[in-house]
């Protein structure tokens, strides 16, 4: 291991029980928990945090003000914790907190937050990001959200929990995607999505609603009816959209409809993906 000091002061924090290799480059500064593992030509920066168990494996690079949760795995060429590719960046000081259990694949990249922003990028627990994609400056990812091959979430973007990201496609800075939202394969998401909804299509057209995650998740056939007849009111009922969610949350019963109305009511910097009416 060789130790990089860019003040004389500072010491690196290694525990005990953690397997650094000789090659791997750690620098001054950096703290490595209980069990974690770090491979050979891996860089790990200054201000980084590896949590119990980490595994950074050879050849990524984890910098910035960076704190890695228990568990996760970083893989080779991964760039974690780098600066924000925005050029209203000026070096403000910003984090990058990532969770638990996470499966950071093959050349993926996170940047850390900026101050026009909220200053940080959060990555929650138990996510997959696949080969290549990319999770952008304060953008806010929920648990168990898995992101397919070249997938991007761009800047400022909230991804709620249980969302899956196609390979190739994109989310556009600021877009909201609610919780257990599905995206299709090559689909540019430019407006916000309910949660459970379906998106497909080049430009992000919501289809209907994500009954296959449902079925898996165990949910009731009275949610599930409850959501298909919800769905068939904001595409068809009368008035706006907002008017026809405040409609359904004044008859629904379904927690799961709630959360629909709930977003959409919701504050939000973008417009809504719709059904076809």
């Amino acid at each position: 291991m060789r130790i990089h000091r860019n003040d004389g002061l500072a010491e690196v924090s290694i525990d005990p029980k953690a397997t650094v290799h000789e090659f791997a480059i750690v620098e001054a500064g950096a703290v490595i928990g209980p069990g974690a593992n770090v491979g050979p030509f891996s860089v790990i920066g200054p201000e980084v945090t590896l949590g119990e168990g980490v595994t950074v494996k050879s050849h990524a690079v984890v910098t910035g003000q960076t704190e890695v949760g228990d568990g996760t795995m970083i893989f080779p060429g991964a760039v974690v914790g780098e600066i924000p590719q925005d050029l209203k960046y000026k070096g403000e000081r910003t984090r990058l907190v990532v969770g638990k259990r996470n499966r950071i694949r093959e050349g993926v990249t996170m940047n850390t937050g900026t101050a026009g922003g909220v200053g940080v990028t959060r990555v929650g627990d138990d996510c997959l990001f696949m080969t290549g994609s990319h999770v952008a400056h304060d953008a806010q990812v929920g648990d168990r959200v898995i992101v397919a091959n070249q997938g991007a979430i761009a800047g400022h973007c909230v991804i709620e929990d249980d969302v899956i990201i196609g390979g190739l496609s994109g989310i556009h800075q600021w877009v909201r995607v609610g919780k257990g939202a599905i995206i299709g394969a090559v689909t540019m998401v430019t407006n916000d999505v309910i949660p459970y909804g379906l998106v497909q299509a080049p430009r992000g057209q919501l289809e209907g609603l994500n009954l296959v995650g449902l079925k898996r998740k165990g949910v009731s056939r009275e949610d599930i009816t409850a959501l298909r007849a919800a769905f068939q009111t904001l595409a068809q009922g009368e008035g706006t959209f907002q008017d026809r969610a405040r409609r359904l949350g004044d008859e629904t019963s379904s927690a799961y409809v709630r959360d629909i109305v709930e977003f959409i009511l919701g504050a939000s910097d973008r417009s809504y993906l719709t059904p076809e009416r």
